[in-house]
């Protein structure tokens, strides 16, 4: 038996298609646990070839799904939701469920009332919150009262009662910095990001571990203030550069900014990465398309928030007796990507001993 032609598929065509019950298909639907791995396919094949969606109707009801995932955002830096964006849609179209996508002021008196008034029209089945929505105590509490599950990206401090997704930035800016003094540089800038992104202390951090570690003082002078965007970018790099003594090697805290020094330093006749080098982070599209190429740090956008809807929709099961608990806490593996923006310092501007 089928859905009659032009009209659309019911849940009743689906099971009776797939030669299960009305149960069964409900079950799959909702991503409940002891369903038969070969039925379940059987009747996500059926579903896929139905074109099937629950009705609107079906989902209003009491602890129905919405089959929706909300991810919301506040962020100056487009390649960053683009890749989180992305990777987010294509995990949800897998699975039957679709994305919702909002912007939120972090800085919005009434931003819990608008998270509050977002929940009840969409009753999503969950949320995940990029930075800094993600370390907003107002947002945060909304959901909770809600009872909407979330899953937070790249927060400032994980929980074991809170899922998370996110890699180790603190070790990422450590590697960066050792790169640049593994090839002489000594005198570095540093370009921190917003206060509010719990990202620009860790990056920071990892910068300050390096140099330390080397023997190196940080020069507070060197230590430059954005916001994660090309401008903020672009007016540091003017700062620093046009210093007596300048640096020999920018790093930036994102690939915006790092492009943004990038062009100020071709402005000023600085040849790249001869007279300087440049590094950031993110390895945003932009950052593999100027030359020189960028130096960078690849943070998995799209698999952290693959990982992060599945955390959402297929939440970890109990553990058999005496395995220990699944984390709840995903760190994943970033790569540092060494392209022609930065070299080993020239003999000019070696320290003399």
């Amino acid at each position: 038996m089928s859905a009659k032609a032009g009209s659309a598929p019911t849940i009743i065509d689906v099971a009776a298609q797939a030669g299960v019950s009305i149960k069964t298909v409900s079950r799959v639907l909702n991503q409940e646990p002891g369903v038969h791995e070969q039925t379940r396919a059987q009747v996500l094949k059926v579903v896929a070839e139905l074109k099937y969606r629950p009705k609107l109707s079906a989902r209003s009801l009491a602890g129905a799904r919405s089959f929706l995932i909300g991810l919301l955002y506040y962020d100056p830096s487009a390649a960053f939701v683009a890749g989180v964006q992305k990777g987010a849609t294509l995990r949800c179209r897998e699975s039957g469920y679709h994305l919702v996508v909002e912007s939120l002021h972090n800085d919005a008196p009434d931003i819990d009332s608008q998270v509050e008034r977002m929940v009840a029209a969409l009753r999503p089945d969950g949320m995940i919150l990029t930075p800094p929505l993600c370390d907003n105590a107002r947002v945060l509490k909304a959901l909770l009262d809600s009872n909407t599950p979330c899953v937070l990206m790249s927060p400032r401090e994980v929980s074991a009662a809170q899922p998370s997704v996110r890699i180790d930035d603190v070790r990422a800016a450590e590697e960066v910095t050792n790169l640049l003094i593994s090839l002489g540089h000594q005198r570095i800038a540093f370009i921190k990001g917003p206060d509010d992104q719990a990202a620009s202390g860790m990056r920071y951090q990892g910068f300050e571990r390096a140099m330390l570690s080397h023997g190196l003082a940080v020069d507070a002078e060197l230590v430059w203030g954005g916001d994660f965007t090309f401008p903020s970018g672009v007016e540091a790099a003017h700062q620093l550069l046009s210093r007596r003594v300048r640096p020999t090697a920018v790093f930036a805290g994102n690939d915006d900014m790092a492009l943004g020094v990038l062009a100020a330093a071709q402005r000023l006749g600085l040849a790249v990465p001869a007279d300087l080098s440049i590094a950031g982070f993110d390895d945003s599209p932009a950052a593999s398309l100027v030359w020189p190429p960028l130096t960078t740090v690849r943070q998995p956008m799209e698999e952290m928030a693959r990982a992060a809807v599945e955390m959402l929709i297929a939440p970890p099961r109990e553990p058999a007796e005496g395995a220990p608990p699944p984390s709840v806490n995903r760190v994943l593996p970033h790569e540092l990507l060494v392209r022609n923006s930065t070299s080993a310092l020239h003999g000019k501007g070696k320290r003399k001993t």
